[in-house]
């Protein structure tokens, strides 16, 4: 059970990592935070490397 509950925080975590980075490079905020939910981590490399308007 703790396992679950640590995944769902990492979850939570990536959604909120990639929605700052896409904000802060003026790219589509709620775009990136949706790609946090469904790819988790593997979403936060993109969002670093993706252009700013997506």
């Amino acid at each position: 059970m703790p396992t679950a509950y640590a995944v769902v925080i990492l979850n939570i975590v990536c959604i909120y990592i990639c929605y700052q980075i896409a904000k802060s490079r003026n790219g589509d905020a709620r775009f990136w935070g949706l790609m946090g939910v469904l790819f988790g981590p593997f979403a936060i490399p993109f969002a670093f490397f993706c252009e700013s308007g997506r």
